[in-house]
């Protein structure tokens, strides 16, 4: 693995990357979850860089994937203390992974769907890109390509209807909700 280097960090600052950081347990779908977004962000013209840790993954350890992606993008590794947005997938993993999200940036854990009930209950990862996916400038019908390409065509209908219902929370925020 490589080292981020002070002068990738300084250059990518003063650039338009956006820092993603995707986290979980092994098995929920962060792999997935981190290959949509950098799929997403490919389609949309952007330079793309992606890292993943595994950790214990095939024992339900925790595991995390960076995705960076703009106009050029120098490393694939998002410092502590940078990450835009931090996509949680597991409420226990909240606070084992806070330290990765920058002051200011956008934190997206389960709690965000509000308690609805999601198609499926493996389509969580995809329901939280759903609420990501609202705060990024990256079109629907792409993510939607991206969903289609990474996932099995008879996944295809249950994840495009969890994407909906993240999308819509994410949009649209209940009162009272971060």
């Amino acid at each position: 693995m490589d080292a981020v280097s002070n002068e990738d960090v300084v250059n990518d600052a003063v650039s338009d990357v956006v820092n993603v950081v995707v986290a979980g347990l092994g098995g929920q779908g962060v792999i997935t979850a981190s290959d949509i977004v950098a799929d997403a962000a490919f389609r949309s013209g952007h330079d793309v860089k992606k890292a993943e840790v595994h950790g214990m993954s095939q024992r339900g350890g925790s595991v995390s994937t960076d995705v960076r992606y703009g106009s050029s993008v120098l490393s694939p590794m998002v410092p502590d203390g940078a990450a835009d947005y931090l996509v949680v997938l597991a409420d226990d993993q909240v606070e084992v992974f806070r330290h990765r999200l920058r002051p200011g940036g956008v934190l997206i854990e389960p709690s965000a769907l509000g308690g609805e009930r999601l198609p499926h209950p493996r389509s969580l990862n995809v329901a939280l890109l759903g609420v990501l996916s609202a705060h990024l400038d990256i079109p629907e019908a792409t993510w939607l390509d991206a969903i289609q390409g990474a996932l099995e065509p008879k996944l295809h209908p249950v994840n495009e209807r969890a994407f909906a219902m993240g999308r819509r929370i994410g949009t649209n925020p209940r009162p009272g909700s971060d």
